[in-house]
């Protein structure tokens, strides 16, 4: 398949989409002058601006559940994957609130609720998840922060959870709950957004947990018909997409896995790209087959026609994989 990338489309799209085409897609340096012009654009955008103002009071609001793509953590997790760091106005006072809320062991914390009967306190308190920890891990790290010791502490600690299957369900001072699933099965999401920070800060990961990490989940596509460890599914929904990159699916596991360069021959992961390049238009553009609704301003979050953020998210994973052959 050799589907043309629309630059000029792209370049008539929003600033933040403008930036990251030049950066990601066509290799200008970050300094170059249309570059930074789209930058600061961006940066100054009203609904960017909105997302880091938001995030000035972390924890700001209590995490009912991972999937709830409002979240201040996935809006965090989608400007540090922009590129915004610590350098930018209100990011400092952001990663210093993240860095202060950290259990006796380092891992960073979010404000949670898990109900009695689900075996938490049923109270507000401050506690982690292994789907949500990662995330800050990351995030810490693509701000500019994958050097400071109380971030390797957390990456070290989390990587200390890997199993030889993945990673499990884990959590920090949250009774009981767990997810709906074995034991000994791994959790497809905590195994993504774990990977998500290990290829963030490699050397912090034990030997080979990242090699089990993608395994697991390669594993699950190749047995999607009857793999649904912890009920996640690699159905019609999973392959339905979608952004910004909050859940488990299609778009989110390839941008995660192709950032591990010993993946490229797996036939596995080529089925997946082909299956992410098949839903292309002929122009090369993408068109969004579900939306979330806290971002419904966004011009990904509606499914009528194609989306320049969606598309620059789609050609970023396939130019990784060594999809986009010319410019």
């Amino acid at each position: 398949m050799n589907i043309p990338l629309p630059t000029d489309w792209l370049l008539q799209g929003p600033a933040w989409v403008r930036w990251r085409t030049r950066l990601d897609l066509l290799d200008a340096a970050p300094g170059s002058e249309q570059a930074a012009a789209d930058r600061q654009e961006a940066l100054g955008e009203v609904r960017l601006a909105a997302l880091v103002n938001e995030l000035q009071d972390w924890p700001c609001v209590v995490l009912n559940g991972h999937k709830s793509a409002g979240h201040p953590i996935h809006k965090l997790t989608f400007l540090t994957d922009l590129g915004v760091t610590l350098a930018d106005p209100g990011m400092a006072v952001v990663a210093e609130r993240i860095l202060s809320h950290r259990d006796a062991d380092g891992v960073f914390q979010v404000l949670m609720n898990i109900p009695a009967h689900f075996g938490g306190s049923g109270k507000d308190e401050m506690a982690w998840a292994l789907c949500d920890a990662p995330l800050l891990v990351a995030a810490l790290a693509r701000l500019g922060l994958g050097g400071d010791e109380r971030v390797m502490q957390a990456a070290s600690r989390l990587g200390r959870l890997a199993r030889p299957n993945g990673w499990p369900c884990a959590s920090g001072n949250l009774g009981r709950f767990r997810g709906p699933g074995r034991k000994e099965d791994p959790c497809p999401y905590a195994t993504l957004v774990m990977l998500k920070a290990a290829a963030e800060l490699p050397e912090l990961m034990e030997p080979g947990a990242a090699q089990a990490g993608t395994e697991a989940i390669l594993g699950q596509w190749a047995g999607r018909r009857e793999s649904h460890p912890y009920m996640f599914y690699m159905g019609t929904d999973f392959c339905k997409l979608k952004a910004p990159l909050v859940w488990y699916d299609l778009l989110h596991v390839l941008d995660v896995l192709t950032r591990f360069a010993w993946l490229s021959g797996d036939a596995r992961l080529k089925d997946m790209l082909d299956l992410l390049e098949s839903k292309a238009d002929p122009e090369g553009r993408f068109t969004p087959e579900s939306a979330w609704t806290a971002w419904k301003d966004w011009d990904f979050g509606q499914k009528k026609g194609p989306s320049a953020g969606l598309t620059l998210l789609a050609w970023r994973v396939l130019k990784r994989a060594g999809r986009l052959h010319s410019v």
